[in-house]
């Protein structure tokens, strides 16, 4: 798995859904909208009041909580496109794995999922500049009785480092100096809180998002997430980013998102209060000198 790639895209729901207080679509396979045959699709969408996104019910990046649409990518996403006189989201619910696709098949115009931007995934789409980064961090029992602080500390403590089986934490672990016998894999998020409670691990290494909604969906639980930090390997920093996703030849609205979305993520105070109740706080946002036409390079 790429180091690029977000860890939690595990569980997907594939049929479309009304979304509290933004209009449903139909079916995915319904008929097209009018945006089909724009030329300028910021222009359509402007016009007609809506612009259509997907989403793979997923927290904290995008999800249904309650009936309505929440989360990373959603909320930052209806203050940009309100800022561009797009007031209202129909939103769809897709496989994770189809979001694409079903982007360039026309059935919804943004994807508003979190995801991550690859070099693989930029040669089917053109991503916004990078919404938020990925950090990671250690969750461990409450007090941190081994004092640890990053991956480096574990590799000195020597202690066992849980890491969700496929994902990069653990390629992170090695580079850090884990050893192999200490890396656990785990095969799901709450089974690494769950290791951690019962102390058949140290320490359960994610990304600093996911193990914060993951404490708060646990509230009680005798354990605390650790300040995040951006792994090295091979001398380069794993940053993770994430972004919305438009078609490849709709630049003009991908370009207009960019404007908007740069006001909210050089505003440290606005950014946290739109996304800190989903976990997103200061140490996720963006450098400034990270650009998605690098990391479509890498």
């Amino acid at each position: 798995m790429s180091p690029s790639h977000s860890l939690s895209r595990r569980t997907f729901l594939t049929s479309a859904a009304a979304v509290g207080g933004f209009a449903a679509v139909p079916g995915l396979l319904s008929g097209c909208s009018s945006t089909d045959s724009s030329d300028d699709l910021l222009a359509t969408i402007r016009k007609q009041g809506y612009v259509r996104i997907g989403f793979a019910n997923e927290a904290p990046y995008g999800f249904k909580d309650g009936g309505q649409l929440a989360g990373e990518a959603p909320t930052l996403h209806k203050q940009i496109f309100k800022a561009l006189g797009v007031p209202q989201l129909r939103a769809s619910i897709v496989e994770f794995g189809a979001l694409i696709p079903s982007l360039n098949a026309n059935r919804f115009d943004v994807v508003s999922a979190g995801m991550a931007i690859t070099s693989e995934r930029c040669e089917n789409a053109i991503f916004s500049e990078p919404e938020f980064i990925s950090p990671t961090a250690l969750m461990v029992r409450k007090g941190n009785p081994k004092k640890l602080a990053d991956l480096g500390t574990c590799s000195s403590a020597g202690v066992r480092v849980g890491v969700l089986t496929a994902a990069v934490e653990k390629s992170y672990a090695q580079a850090a100096g884990v050893s192999n016998d200490k890396i656990i894999s785990i095969q799901g998020q709450q089974d690494g809180l769950d290791a951690l409670v019962a102390g058949r691990i140290d320490a359960f290494a994610l990304t600093g998002i996911s193990l914060n909604w993951l404490a708060k969906a646990n509230a009680g639980a005798p354990v605390e997430v650790l300040s995040p930090f951006v792994p090295m390997v091979k001398g380069e920093k794993q940053y993770s980013p994430g972004g919305a996703v438009f078609r490849s030849k709709d630049t003009a609205l991908r370009d207009a998102f960019n404007v908007e979305l740069k006001k909210i993520t050089s505003d440290p105070d606005r950014y946290v209060g739109l996304v800190g109740k989903y976990g997103f706080g200061k140490s996720e946002i963006p450098p400034a000198d990270l650009t998605t036409a690098a990391l479509c390079k890498s």
